[in-house]
């Protein structure tokens, strides 16, 4: 058997294809170094700007797999492979993925804005999604929140994004607001005095804004008093319930009424009932 031909013929290929797969070859290699470099700058450069690092180790895979697809693409170009039908499949492979991944996809930039934008951070008591609770973790893809009977609720962004947040923690302080309702035969001057002095007694209520005090209703069966005095974000709720609790112990020992519900049933006169008197 012959080999000249065969021989020569792979020496023909050698010199014709060898250089293109050669230089294909360090095009995707420079390629890939480009891709590592650019990504990991992206990532240094997202952190220094206080980004999550969740957010900035997405988006630098997302950077380098990018640079990537490209150099893969300008090397089989370079060697000589008709790349069109490659990048149409590739375009047709990333749409379906799209179309099946939507809901998660919308998850995704949901949590790209919360991280971006901060509503609410870990540790803050928000009302968002249609659930109450304490944020003890935000992820690409949905929000962990405790609730106050220690409950974990596992909240999609998408649901958080899409709809109001309340967020109690953001600031610094909050007002109370009571209402509290006397007689009508109590003294409406003894009951805020009583109210007042109870709030100059609680250190943990803020002077300033000075609380409010004043009648804001004449309600069926009683006098309704606003009362609003400002706290701490932290002292909220046990600064809330001491004052209730002391209002109802003062008002009881000053002789200030708090009504409650009461009916009165009237019952008609019976017919035998008049013929036995």
């Amino acid at each position: 058997m012959d080999l000249d031909p065969i021989l020569h013929q792979i020496g023909d290929a050698i010199m014709t294809y060898g250089p293109k797969l050669l230089i294909g070859l360090i095009i995707l290699l420079v390629g890939r170094w480009v891709g590592m470099m650019a990504g990991n700058l992206s990532q240094r450069g997202l952190n220094k700007r206080g980004i999550d690092p969740t957010i900035s180790g997405f988006v630098a895979k997302l950077v380098y797999v990018g640079i990537l697809i490209f150099t893969v693409v300008a090397a089989l170009s370079h060697i000589g492979l008709q790349t069109t039908s490659f990048v149409a499949a590739l375009g047709a492979a990333g749409l379906a993925v799209g179309l099946a991944l939507q809901g998660s996809l919308s998850n995704f930039a949901a949590g790209v804005l919360l991280v971006l934008f901060r509503p609410c951070r870990v540790g803050d008591y928000v009302d968002a999604g249609g659930v109450s609770g304490t944020v003890r973790d935000i992820s690409l893809f949905s929000t962990t929140m405790l609730t106050p009977d220690n409950k974990q609720i596992i909240v999609p962004n998408s649901g958080i994004m899409g709809g109001p947040i309340t967020n109690y923690s953001a600031m610094a302080t909050r007002r109370i607001d009571l209402v509290i309702g006397i007689s009508y035969d109590s003294d409406i001057r003894l009951a805020k005095d009583t109210i007042q002095a109870l709030i100059d007694a609680d250190e943990r209520i803020l002077k300033d804004p000075a609380p409010t005090i004043a009648v804001s209703e004449l309600a069926e069966s009683s006098v309704n008093l606003v009362v609003r005095p400002w706290a701490s974000t932290a002292n909220y709720w046990a600064v809330r319930f001491a004052l209730i609790e002391s209002i109802k112990n003062r008002f009881d020992e000053v002789g200030v009424g708090i009504p409650f519900p009461q009916i009165d049933v009237h019952m008609p006169e019976q017919p035998q009932d008049k013929a036995a008197a």
